[in-house]
């Protein structure tokens, strides 16, 4: 069984998915260009254009083209670089990043049972709920963007750009199983081209309206609040699609670690993007008609049909980063205690960290579908995609008030300071998409609605259960003292019983004594310890003590990020000199089946939910790697 409670006793470890600092830093960037910075990469397609002719657009003047311009160069500068990039990558979780990171990394510095304690925990669930949201967003708005580029270099295939883009997703999709190793050396250069082929782009229109560069000054952003009034304030929401993808510079950091992150922002995607957007916008003051598509427009007619499909595998490429986001975070909240166990499957022998979950994948699959048929076009998908976007940075801005003030120690007053500045900016934008609720904006809502109550279901059922199971457990040392006043049968081998409670004596213990009426010659009560690190060193494994008797209490430690195996673990030496032998050594495990009742804990409606997701859920068996021949199920019922 597994126990959640945080290891603070883990010292840092070295994770093996952290580059050494003296690797090829250039290397490290480029690849880092092709796995982080595809969904930001990839806005230009359409946000330009949505500010314009969206749903909240305003009219394409020149004053207006050079607010919107001068609004999204700033909000790339404050969001990404001095919000992601200066501080929020500073707040690393032993060079491990993203929002379950950041959660744990503050939980950890909380009184346990503290109120505030919770409230953290609540928004690092919400926050990596509105994650799914964006996750199946992503690759529907991106992918769709990219084939409508068909309509523009051939007008007659309208028509088939949905039936294309369906395809493509498809194919994304039926392909996760292989893992990204095979393709993954294709990332980094596809993406370097694309960048290199927006600079160029933008270079061009730039060099033919110079003007176009008066928008770096940011009184061009407040003119045109000032001229616009609530009607800029609204264009927020469309401005906020230049940052989406944020989050995957802090998320991806433990892959390539901060220093390669931030010189490839700052040295080659952020100017790729402001050269671009800049070109856009240098186009429309030459030529408004270009609104209906200014990314396109700005791409010479012979060159339209290789830009769509150079544009399509960068939509890939930025859709196949937010989908392996999506196994990587599943997977810690089931490490975590936030989630129950699935099926994991490792697709490379090599990278720890490259996994594949079936259930995952196909929920993604059903729900982009369903957006790219349901909204029919990336116009209609730009207004669902702001809301979820949004409501994960503003969290990030609250839990880092939190490491600023209490990790970093630089004080409250920095703290408001820092951390507030960054929440008003966020919440603007975060206001500005909420008007959007109803023309799309309900989706990631919903999505992250479904999916909070979920974990929260199950990490709340998880400390009823354990409540239940608390005032029947009976302690070992009494237990001991009775069964050796007349003593069983002692059979060859060991037996490894799986518990999630430190103390007390497993319900598998004692059915297989009561059944059975033996005990093995030497008896490990074992439980596994999620810490708050990524990844524990292996010194640090595994810990053991005697109990009399050959009966001994073993806790194994795993990071969030490390693979659960148990096997392997107990291979590593302990401070008893115990070896454990596999073919002599039978594992017993507890099925729980869970009967919801109306005892106090849960309303009823949750409790069947936590009673469905608990048959459900795949079995510690698989989950840590135990050979099956070797397993012992025995089966409990309990009330909750």
């Amino acid at each position: 069984m597994q126990s959640t409670a945080p290891d603070t006793a883990a010292a840092p470890a070295d994770n093996p998915a952290v580059p050494h600092p003296r690797s090829n830093l250039f290397a490290l960037a480029i690849s880092a260009v092709g796995v982080v910075f595809g969904d930001i990469g990839t806005s230009p397609l359409y946000t330009l254009k949505e500010a314009f002719s969206g749903t909240h657009a305003v009219a394409p003047s020149a004053d207006n083209v050079l607010g919107i311009l001068s609004l999204i160069f700033w909000a790339l500068m404050i969001i990404v670089t001095l919000k992601y990039v200066l501080f929020v990558m500073r707040a690393d979780n032993r060079g491990e990043g993203g929002i379950m990171a950041l959660m744990a990394l503050v939980v950890g510095s909380t009184e346990r049972h503290s109120r505030g304690r919770w409230w953290i925990m609540a928004m690092g669930m919400f926050g990596a709920a509105l994650f799914y949201g964006d996750s199946m967003i992503t690759p529907a708005i991106s992918v769709l963007s990219a084939v409508e580029g068909l309509d523009i270099a051939f007008p007659g295939l309208q028509r088939y750009v949905i039936p294309i883009t369906i395809v493509v997703i498809i194919g994304l999709f039926l392909v996760q199983f292989k893992g990204t190793a095979t393709v993954g050396a294709l990332f980094g250069p596809i993406t370097v081209i694309w960048f290199l082929v927006l600079a160029l782009l933008g270079v061009i229109q730039i060099m033919q309206n110079t003007h176009v560069l008066v928008a770096l000054n940011p009184a061009y952003a407040l003119g045109f609040f000032a001229d616009n009034r609530l009607h800029g304030f609204l264009a927020l929401g469309t401005v906020i699609l230049a940052v989406t993808g944020a989050e995957a510079l802090y998320a991806d950091m433990g892959h390539f670690g901060r220093n390669p992150i931030q010189l490839a922002w700052l040295a080659f995607v952020f100017p790729a993007l402001v050269l671009n957007y800049f070109g856009q916008g240098a186009l429309l003051l030459r030529d408004p008609a270009a609104i209906a598509h200014p990314f396109y427009h700005m791409v010479p007619a012979w060159a339209l049909l290789p830009m769509v499909v150079l544009a399509t595998m960068a939509t890939v490429i930025a859709s196949q980063a937010v989908i392996s986001g999506a196994y990587s975070l599943t997977r810690q909240a089931i490490q975590l205690g936030y989630c129950p166990r699935m099926a994991v499957r490792h697709t490379s022998e090599r990278e720890m960290g490259q996994v594949y979950m079936p259930w995952i994948n196909w929920a993604l699959l059903a729900a982009v579908l369903a957006l790219v048929v349901g909204f029919g076009s990336s116009s209609a998908l730009a207004s669902a995609y702001g809301i979820a976007v949004t409501g994960t940075m503003a969290i990030d801005s609250i839990l880092l008030f939190f490491v600023i003030s209490r990790l970093w120690k630089w004080g409250v007053v920095p703290a408001v300071v820092i951390a507030g500045v960054f929440l008003v900016i966020d919440l603007a934008f975060f206001s500005a998409n909420s008007v959007k609720l109803l023309q799309g904006g309900w989706f990631p809502v919903i999505i992250a609605s479904v999916v909070f109550v979920i974990i929260s279901t199950w990490r709340r059922g998880r400390e009823v259960l354990f409540d239940r199971l608390r005032p029947g457990a009976i302690p070992l040392e009494p237990f001991l003292a009775s069964v050796m006043a007349h003593p069983p049968m002692r059979v060859e081998g060991t037996a490894v019983f799986l518990t999630a409670g430190r103390e007390g004596v497993p319900h598998a213990l004692l059915h297989n004594l009561n059944h059975n009426k033996v005990l093995h010659e030497r008896i490990v009560l074992l439980t596994v310890v999620t810490a708050d690190v990524p990844y524990v060193p292996e010194n640090q494994r595994v810990d053991i003590s005697a109990v009399g008797h050959e009966f001994y209490r073993m806790n194994v430690h795993f990071g969030f990020k490390d693979e659960p195996d148990l096997p392997r673990a107990l291979q590593v030496p302990n401070a008893l000199g115990i070896e454990f032998a596999m073919m002599e050594t039978s594992f017993f495990l507890s099925r729980q089946t869970i009967v919801p009742t109306k005892s106090p804990g849960m309303a009823l409606w949750r409790e069947k939910l936590f009673a469905a997701m608990s048959r459900n859920a795949s079995s510690a068996t698989e989950f840590f790697r135990i050979p099956t021949n070797r397993v012992v199920e025995l089966g409990t019922q309990i009330e909750i």
